[in-house]
Formats: C-alpha cells, sequence, structure tokens
C-alpha cells in the first residue's frame, strides 16, 4: 500500500482548505486501506512550514493527554503549523478535549489541525456533539474504476473482480490470495479489531454472518425476515437493523430505502443492499464467479454503479411498484432522477415507464453496458450527471 504514490482527489482538496480560511478542523475520513494516511502524507510533505504528525494507533489506545502533548508541540513553534493526527477515534472522549484546545487557539489562527479516522461510528457521535461548527469533512472513499483503471490499467471486469483496495492490485493475477488478503487485512480488522472498540457487539458470530449474507446479495432487495430466515446463529429484526447500520458507518455496506413521496412507507421498505466496492463482495463469492454467472456479473455491476451513485450530492434510493422496479432514484437539488441499468440481471422491463408516469417531473436515465462503463469512469460523478441533464 505504502508504494502506491497516486494523488487522490481529496489530497488536492484537503491542501486547498489547508490554505484558506476559515481555519477549521479538516476531518479526513474513509475505510481502511483505500489511502487516507498514504494521501495526507503527501500534502504533509510539501508542507514548508513547521509541522507533526501522530498516529493513535498503537497496541494500547492512548488518553486524551496524548492530545495534549501533541497539540502543544504546535503550540510552541512559530508561524502557521500543521497538525495531524491519525486514528484519533481510538482515543476515548478524544472530541471534548480537541474542542477545548481548538477553541482555545481558534482566534489565533495558526494551528492548522487535520484528523484522520477510519471508523465513522464513535468519530461521527463526537462531531455531532462536541464539534459543531468547527470542522469539515473530506470523505475519502473507495477506489473508483477510473483510479484503478489510470493506475494499474484495469479494464471493467478487473474492476468488478477486484477494484476497491489499492493492496491487494499486485496479487490479482492469484484470486486465490487476493481474497484471502482482503479477507484477512481489510474485513477482519474492521469486524473483530475497529467495530468491536467502538460498538458493543453482543454477538460477533450474528454480525460476521450479516455481513457475509448481505454481500452475497448485491444490489437485491431483501427483507428483514428474509435476512433472519438465512442466518445461523438467532437474533431477531432490531439486531440485524441495528448491525446493518453499523456496517453503514464502517464503510462495509449501504442499505437503501425505497423511494415515496411518504416517509413512513420509505421507512418501512424493505432494504436494497449495496456493498461500497467490489472487492468486498469477491471477498465472499470470489471474484471469478463473475465470469461463470452472467445474472451475478449483472448485479455486481448494479451494486458498482449504486457505490458510485452514493458519492453523488442528494439522496439515494430505490423504487418498487408490484414488480416493475428502478434500480436507483436520485434527489438531488429538488431534481428527481432515475436510473434503470439494462444488465445480464433477471429482472422486469418497464420500470422506468411505470416510475415517470407516477412521478411526471422525474428525469430518466438507462444505462447500457457501455453507459455504465462510461459512468463508472466518470472523474466526477455530480458533473456527468450534469452533462447529461444539461
Amino acid at each position: 500500500m505504502e508504494s502506491i504514490n497516486i494523488a487522490r482527489q481529496f489530497t488536492k482538496i484537503l491542501e486547498q482548505r489547508l490554505y484558506s480560511w476559515p481555519r477549521l478542523l479538516q476531518i479526513v475520513l474513509g475505510p481502511r486501506q483505500v489511502g487516507k494516511t498514504t494521501g495526507v502524507r503527501q500534502v504533509f510533505d510539501r508542507w514548508q512550514g513547521p509541522k507533526h504528525f501522530a498516529s493513535a494507533d498503537t497496541a494500547l489506545p492512548p488518553s486524551t493527554e496524548w492530545i495534549v502533548q501533541q497539540w502543544n508541540r504546535a503550540r510552541a513553534a512559530t508561524g502557521d503549523f500543521l497538525l495531524v493526527l491519525d486514528e484519533i477515534q481510538k482515543v476515548s472522549r478524544w472530541s471534548e478535549v480537541v474542542k477545548g484546545l481548538f477553541d482555545e487557539d481558534r482566534a489565533a489562527g495558526k494551528i492548522k489541525v487535520v484528523l484522520l479516522g477510519s471508523a465513522s461510528l464513535d468519530l461521527s457521535r463526537g462531531l455531532d456533539d462536541s464539534l459543531v461548527g468547527r470542522f469539515e469533512i473530506i470523505p475519502v472513499p473507495h477506489w473508483s474504476a477510473r483510479e484503478c483503471r489510470d493506475s494499474f490499467n484495469w479494464n471493467l471486469e478487473q474492476f468488478l473482480k477486484f477494484g476497491g483496495y489499492p493492496g491487494g492490485a499486485p496479487l490479482i493475477e492469484d484470486p486465490q490470495r487476493w481474497q484471502d488478503f482482503i479477507s484477512n487485512s481489510v474485513i477482519d480488522p474492521v469486524v473483530n479489531r475497529d467495530i468491536p472498540a467502538l460498538q458493543d457487539i453482543r454477538k460477533p458470530a450474528l454480525f460476521r454472518q450479516v455481513l457475509e449474507l448481505v454481500l452475497n446479495y448485491p444490489a437485491q432487495e431483501i427483507s428483514f425476515q428474509k435476512l433472519l430466515g438465512q442466518l445461523q446463529e438467532s437474533g431477531n429484526v432490531s439486531t440485524v437493523k441495528n448491525y446493518l447500520r453499523i456496517l453503514s458507518k464502517a464503510f462495509l455496506v449501504r442499505p437503501l430505502e425505497k423511494y415515496s413521496t411518504r416517509p413512513i412507507s420509505s421507512k418501512t421498505s424493505s432494504p436494497k443492499i449495496i456493498p461500497l466496492c467490489p472487492a468486498l463482495i469477491s471477498a465472499v463469492a470470489g471474484p471469478l464467479r463473475i465470469d461463470r454467472d452472467p445474472a451475478w456479473r449483472g448485479r455486481v455491476l448494479e451494486a458498482c454503479i449504486g457505490a458510485q451513485l452514493l458519492q453523488s450530492r442528494g439522496k439515494l434510493s430505490y423504487w418498487r411498484a408490484g414488480n416493475r422496479e428502478v434500480d436507483y432514484v436520485l434527489e438531488r437539488e429538488g431534481v428527481v432522477i432515475g436510473f434503470e441499468i439494462k444488465s445480464n440481471a433477471r429482472k422486469p422491463v418497464g420500470g422506468l415507464n411505470r416510475f415517470t408516469a407516477s412521478f411526471k417531473d422525474a428525469l430518466t436515465f438507462s444505462l447500457d453496458e457501455h453507459a455504465a462503463e462510461e459512468l463508472l469512469m466518470a472523474g466526477n460523478v455530480d458533473s456527468y450527471i450534469e452533462n447529461k441533464f444539461s
């Protein structure tokens, strides 16, 4: 991972903000193994003034005094100081301490602070509770199809099998070795260490089963009762909903609600599960399933489109009426757009016509294989959508 020295888009955003006003806390937030630390270090290395980089990722999580010690190094220096604290969520009550220190130094504006986190669980709670009005979030998503193409010369098929985590790129010629790497180096640390350190997982075996089960249903609507019926460990709907919420906060999957103009209908609908990168799907199902199962490939492609659309401004959902469906519905800036992916997945046709009959002002977009690849390879999904509908 450290040998991959690609400049991701978030580094440009971070650098711009460090040189602009107001001087707010910059929160770099995203999953493990996608280059957050590497990218921030690139910015850190280019910083010409005094600077300090420290990580809370230690065998024993440091106390809040550790934050004070790092901050005091910045206070002792002259000139604009860049302070970077990695894995900050591992420090208990970190947000309270950061709030006090930041407020004391805010008027002077000489300390520029970057905080990194690989789990939004406790991190987002700290931001909501203590640091309102003091921070900006810079999200760092999984690697896109375009980044994998530009960095590793991958085509669409390689991305659908292996995309999302660049550390596994050198291993794709040995699919089983690649699959073991993603399981052991990405999924296991998150599920077995990161999440239990931040959340009370009372049934670890059930929690792992929920993750593996939903990864076997990419871009599919699945009822909670059906999930319960396939779990080997006993559980209930409330537990499964909570585990899905936690998995979403940990940047693994995102459950989508059904689109409706009635909020209660959306909240009670069965979720559509979107794994946030194809590597997570292949880690469970195996990357070569795509070669022998066209319907499965269609589901993976549809899931990748969903993960890409989740990076757009706005709210993403899906729509269904009887046996008619629209794969994704994006609400952004007062506009509703329905997306239909013409993949090899078996599903009824005519969903867009039924959707536009129900929602007269909605825009629609039907993506064949070429358009789906074009969207995945787009550098900026918002710009792509705006160009299509301008």
